[in-house]
């Protein structure tokens, strides 16, 4: 039975470079206090009105066509994973294909939250398994900056959140060191109001209220503390989980790829599986959290600069809203 390979990678981002001293215009807020509690250095966000998610999706597929040597034409299926979706309904993924010109192909879309390209793995490798499939674009793209609160209340969420998109390119592969050795996927929905957005939804009626709208219930809402908890030992369990899964423990691990929420957790939970600094790999300084994109982003960066090679075994995990978590262990 063959397992799903990387074939190819590739990210994007806008063009528009946010520092956090330029987020002192919307926000009572510092460089320092920023990057002492995040990490956070800069995030890149578009142009309002301008692009969408699918956009920065196109380019970060072409960019990952062009490295493979491959034409569009050439891909199975796309799965789409995002929080922030171009429209509420159809899905991203529809408008990714129209844009890439490959009609008739299967779209679907994902709504895990930062855990989306985790699932979208997980999804992408069954299918490659089951042979149904044998090229398959799995993408996580992100437009945090046009949903952000502007007011005081949203300051501590606001600064966290970057634009961007990262893709990969899967196939086959008969190797058996090599691919998608296992994925590792949880979900408990008892916190599900810890880390949520209200509004609009159809489980209320109206869906959106003008008392909405005044109330804020239109953006994202956290309960900070309690989520940093979680998703220490949610992502330490779903690493442990992949590696004990093959006999393996944190000792044979060449590169530990987290989601990029906040670079306090992702040090936390490296400083408890014991990983050096050069076998882990952290870019949240430069992006911020782009959510269903930061997996598919860092590894874009870690195959261009080396760090992920014939042979490393890497594994990814992410923690976010849901509560959702995961791992997968990959053989590059």
């Amino acid at each position: 039975m063959p397992r799903a390979e990387f074939i190819s990678t590739g990210f994007y981002v806008p063009e528009r470079v946010v520092t956090n001293d330029e987020l002192r215009q919307w926000w009572d807020t510092s460089d320092q206090w920023i990057r002492e509690r995040t990490g956070i250095k800069q995030r890149y966000w578009v142009e309002p009105g301008k692009q969408g998610g699918s956009d920065l999706a196109l380019e970060a597929t072409r960019m990952a066509l062009e490295r493979a040597d491959m034409d569009a034409s050439e891909l199975d299926c796309i799965i789409y994973a995002t929080l922030s979706p171009d429209y509420f309904f159809p899905g991203s993924g529809v408008y990714l294909q129209r844009k890439l010109g490959v009609f008739g192909i299967p779209a679907l879309d994902i709504r895990n939250q930062c855990t989306g390209f985790l699932y979208g793995l997980a999804v992408a490798d069954a299918w490659i398994r089951t042979r149904q499939y044998r090229r398959i674009l799995l993408v996580g793209a992100e437009v945090h900056s046009t949903g952000l609160d502007f007011g005081p209340a949203g300051r501590d969420l606001g600064v966290l959140f970057g634009d961007g998109a990262g893709v990969a390119i899967l196939g086959p592969t008969d190797a058996d060191d090599r691919g998608v050795l296992s994925t590792h996927l949880f979900a408990d929905g008892r916190y599900a109001e810890l880390l949520w957005c209200e509004s609009d939804a159809s489980a209320r009626f109206p869906r959106i209220s003008h008392q909405d709208l005044d109330e804020g219930r239109q953006y994202a809402r956290m309960q900070g503390r309690e989520v940093f908890k979680h998703a220490v030992a949610r992502m330490m369990e779903s690493v442990l989980a992949a590696l004990g899964a093959h006999g393996l423990g944190p000792g044979d691990v060449d590169l530990l790829i987290a989601h990029q929420a906040n670079l306090r957790i992702n040090e936390v939970v490296q400083r408890q599986l014991d990983l050096r600094d050069d076998r882990v790999y952290n870019n949240i300084d430069r992006y911020g959290n782009t959510t269903a994109a930061t997996i598919p982003i860092a590894i874009d960066e870690c195959v261009q600069s080396g760090r992920l090679r014939r042979g490393t075994l890497l594994v990814l995990t992410a923690f976010g809203s849901g509560f959702t978590w995961g791992s997968a262990l990959v053989r590059w």
